[in-house]
């Protein structure tokens, strides 16, 4: 386990984010308080106001056709399936 100051953090970003995804703990430590860095993995969902935004506009969309008779809904089954794809 590696711990260090916000500093030597900021000083050094890129070596001490190798570091934690090489699977080593990176502990920094500030006024702040105590923060562990970790690498997501690439099934972690990580999305931006604006996209999530465009998604949930793009659901409501769908819901109103399919209410409209211009689509069809999946089922929660189909949902979970398609989802694990």
């Amino acid at each position: 386990m590696i711990v260090l100051t916000g500093r030597e953090f900021r000083a050094n970003q890129s070596k001490y984010l190798g570091v934690a995804r090489s699977g080593e703990d990176v502990v920094v430590k500030s006024r702040a308080g105590s923060f562990r860095i970790v690498p997501i993995a690439d099934s972690d969902i990580v999305i931006g106001k604006d996209d999530l935004s465009e998604s949930l506009y793009k659901s409501l969309l769908e819901i109103k056709n399919a209410k409209e008779g211009k689509g069809k809904l999946l089922s929660w089954e189909e949902f979970r399936h398609e989802m694990e794809r």
